[in-house]
């Protein structure tokens, strides 16, 4: 809504029936909103095109009630929190409408939008214990507005596994490989893969795995190129890049429409 807004601003100088100073108040009006324990980011959409994402964990459900309640003030009625545990998700529930995967941790305010990317997300996983990180990428994605395709447990240990899932690796506009133990998934589909590939190393794994230190700096020595590496568990980071990456045709096609 925001953006809307201020496409409108803009449009009205443009026509001129809205002056420079009026716009640029308008545009200036509550930047943030101090709560005290947050500043929350009301400018963020028209920065970035999404508004603020609240981080859930080490934050009251009461503090994150509040948070939800100034971005909605806003007028942004669609936002997302990440790493929300389900005891405080109950909370948040009872004072706001609120969509709660437990696998992930997400929650999510307001509606998932129709896709509008260049084609599809493609969210894999090396093992099943490596799904609540995929999940918490595979969730972002969709709520960005992203087709998001699936393909959990088709790790290097069966790599019969993988072949079944060519035609997805093949066909997708961006990949994201989440893998723990030795993190060689994401390896293996960047010298398959001829699109971009986002590598999200896991926690999971035995002692030596030093809680995702393997897997990270094996993906960050992988050979095979295209492939980039967000920090350990992020799941969160990897579906905003692999967002902004889905939609770089569409806001290039914006961009020379206003041109025109």
């Amino acid at each position: 809504m925001l953006m809307n807004e201020t496409k409108q601003i803009l449009q009205a100088v443009q026509a001129g029936t809205l002056s420079v100073d009026d716009a640029l108040h308008r545009l200036k009006v509550k930047p943030y909103e101090d709560l005290g324990f947050a500043k929350v980011d009301l400018h963020r959409p028209i920065q970035q095109g999404t508004s603020e994402v609240i981080y859930g964990a080490g934050k009251t459900p009461q503090q994150i009630i509040e948070i939800v309640q100034a971005l909605q003030n806003s007028g942004q009625d669609r936002i997302l929190i990440t790493r929300m545990d389900a005891q405080k998700a109950d909370a948040v529930c009872a004072a706001v409408p609120l969509n709660y995967d437990e696998v992930s941790s997400v929650g999510r305010v307001g509606s998932i939008p129709k896709p509008s990317g260049i084609g599809t997300v493609l969210v894999a996983t090396g093992g099943t214990s490596d799904i609540p990180v995929a999940e918490e990428a595979a969730l972002t994605a969709e709520f960005l507005g992203n087709k998001v395709q699936r393909a959990y447990d088709m790790g290097v240990a069966g790599l019969h596994r993988m072949l079944a899932n060519m035609d997805a690796i093949t066909d997708a506009a961006v990949i994201i490989a989440v893998a723990g133990m030795e993190g060689a998934l994401a390896s293996v589909v960047g010298g398959l893969a001829d699109s971009p590939v986002i590598a999200v190393p896991t926690s999971v794994g035995y002692g030596a795995a030093f809680d995702g230190m393997a897997a990270l700096l094996s993906m960050l020595n992988s050979c095979a190129s295209g492939v980039a590496v967000v920090n350990i568990d992020n799941g969160f980071g990897a579906g905003y890049m692999a967002s902004m990456i889905n939609h770089m045709e569409v806001r290039n096609t914006q961009a020379q429409n206003m041109e025109v």
